[in-house]
């Protein structure tokens, strides 16, 4: 009888060993696809900034925040990757998983419909100026004057329904390292990221910092780990220039230089000519942003769609 009680307790003392040994492996794991989606983030980030002199000192343009706004699908597929490597599909999600994910991509569609309509408001600006410009080349210099305005903005603020929260209570993370808690503060720091990409593309197409610091304001404590540097550059760029668009900006020099030497009756042919360019070039532009912005904005919304569709499968 003592033989077969020293026999079993020998054999829960190593199946104790194994399931410790198993449990740490797999917290180590769990740790390294955390760090390595981490690690994409920040390097992302770097390499951007790193190549470009507008996070630094010049005035941002179009074409670089649209390279901002071209890192959230690389973010987002870096999170779909930490999702399989980690081994927790959608359909072993629990509630609070499936919730906060729905709220990040409403949110994130929410987003990329206000961009939307802001380029929209943009092009009709153009478009404006475009016509005015006709008139300059068909001798109707007084009323050219008239249509001939600079570009306008429109400033505007995030919504009062739309605040990223969770970056406090997900700061304080149980110390146990399970799929569901690397998923958690994965997703905390994709909300973050994108939506302080969101808030610099915002802040150009509107004219106005107050997106870009609302987006900054709600990022949380984990996401200023990663953008501490990148973020002081370019909090202290957008401010000093009030968001405005490099292209906006120069657009808006040739419509006065325009406008002024129409006033004084002066040939005006070189004037016209360097503001149908920049028209020109900034059409392009635009258009290329509001696809990258349809693409986000598809993407995420398949995404959703089959979230809930496996949901409507299984309650069948």
């Amino acid at each position: 009888m003592v033989l077969l009680l020293q026999k079993i307790d020998k054999l829960y003392s190593k199946l104790e060993n194994y399931h410790h040994h198993n449990h740490n492996h797999q917290s180590q794991a769990l740790s390294s696809s955390l760090e390595a989606f981490q690690t994409l983030v920040s390097s992302s980030l770097n390499r951007l900034f790193s190549s470009s002199k507008s996070a630094e000192s010049e005035v941002p343009s179009c074409p670089w925040i649209q390279q901002c706004f071209e890192l959230i699908p690389i973010i987002n597929n870096g999170f779909a990757k930490l999702v399989v490597a980690i081994d927790y599909p959608m359909t072993k999600w629990e509630a609070d998983s499936v919730e906060e994910y729905l709220q990040f991509t409403l949110k994130l569609l929410e987003l990329c419909n206000s961009i939307t309509c802001s380029l929209s408001h943009i092009g009709k600006e153009r478009m404006s100026l475009s016509h005015g410009l006709s008139l300059v080349e068909s001798s109707s210099p007084s009323l050219a004057v008239e249509r001939l305005r600079q570009i306008q903005v429109q400033p505007k603020s995030l919504s009062k329904d739309f605040r990223f929260e969770g970056n406090e209570e997900h700061g304080k993370e149980r110390f146990s390292i399970t799929k569901r808690s690397v998923f958690h503060q994965a997703l905390v720091v994709m909300e973050g990221m994108v939506f302080w990409l969101c808030g610099i593309l915002m802040t150009g197409i509107v004219g106005d910092s107050k997106p870009y610091l609302e987006m900054r304001k709600s990022g949380g404590r984990l996401v200023s780990s990663l953008i501490s540097g990148l973020d002081l550059s370019v909090g202290e760029v957008i401010v000093e220039n009030k968001g405005m668009l490099k292209e906006v900006i120069e657009i808006n020099d040739s419509v006065a230089a325009l406008v002024s030497a129409v006033g004084i009756g002066q040939k005006s042919k070189t004037e016209a000519d360097e503001l149908q360019r920049r028209l020109e070039v900034f059409e392009r532009l635009v258009e290329d942003l509001g696809k990258e912005v349809d693409c986000v904005f598809n993407n995420v919304l398949a995404g959703r769609n089959q979230l809930l569709n496996g949901f409507q499968h299984q309650k069948q």
